[in-house]
């Protein structure tokens, strides 16, 4: 299945700006994400990214701004937004006393997926671990939990794919299988990736736009090389920890 040309715009957010009591966390944010890229969301503790994602993702409202994922403005048109949106994280629980086949086609029916066989059998297969559907969802390790939650995510095909830490501490076989089952699902399914992480090596390897926020703004928005060398730095990490060390002034 090929999705939609580059070009269409799957989400934008416009300004947005979330104050806590004694501190502005997202200062003036803007982004947007089209068809088809794999964008990364990139920032030290403290810069605004989670806070960042919480907004795009309609969890929390914006004091000023607005969201537009796949056409819906939220925070009105949240539920029709979502049914297109695929969010996956290593903290989020799996049903314990179930086995993975069965876990996925829980998900399914709740993402109103007709047949769901196919689409499990495509995913496992996809992420290299067909081998694990009749094992308990106990028995996986962290590992192969992300896994079957990022399969989880994309059985519905969505237009755009949004993973918090997809490789945190995972060890290099399973964060290989995690990278070639998202360029497969990228390019396969023509989904749209906005991925935050602090594992600046997966992040160069997965996508191919970062956006570096710091104190609440958008600092940098381009091609890993680009950035780099916007920052005078070899790569990501060191701007990452160019950009870290600015946080804690």
């Amino acid at each position: 299945m090929n999705g939609p040309a580059r070009g269409f715009g799957v989400l934008e957010a416009n300004e947005l700006v979330k104050r806590y009591k004694r501190t502005t966390a997202v200062a003036g944010v803007s982004l947007a994400v089209e068809a088809g890229e794999r964008v990364a969301l990139l920032g030290a503790n403290g810069a605004g990214k989670t806070t960042t994602l919480l907004m795009l993702l309609g969890a929390i409202t914006p004091d000023e701004g607005s969201v537009t994922v796949l056409g819906h403005t939220l925070p009105a048109g949240r539920s029709r937004a979502m049914e297109g949106v695929g969010f996956a994280a290593g903290y989020l629980p799996l049903p314990d006393r179930l086995k993975v086949r069965e876990v996925l086609g829980y998900f399914a029916n709740l993402y109103g997926v007709t047949n769901p066989g196919p689409a499990i059998d495509e995913g496992l297969e996809r992420f290299r671990i067909p081998h694990l559907a009749d094992a308990m969802a106990s028995e996986l390790s962290s590992g192969q939990r992300t896994l079957v939650g990022i399969i989880k995510a994309t059985l519905h095909r969505p237009r755009l794919l949004v993973l918090d830490e997809p490789t945190a501490s995972l060890d290099p076989d399973v964060a290989h299988r995690v990278r070639l089952g998202l360029e497969r699902t990228c390019h396969e399914d023509g989904s749209a990736l906005l991925v935050t992480s602090h594992n600046m090596t997966d992040v160069e390897r997965i996508c191919d736009r970062v956006v570096f926020l710091s104190h609440g703004l958008v600092v940098a928005d381009g091609p890993p090389a680009a950035v780099a060398r916007q920052f005078g730095q070899a790569n990501l990490e060191e701007v990452f920890l160019h950009l870290a060390s600015e946080e804690t002034i």
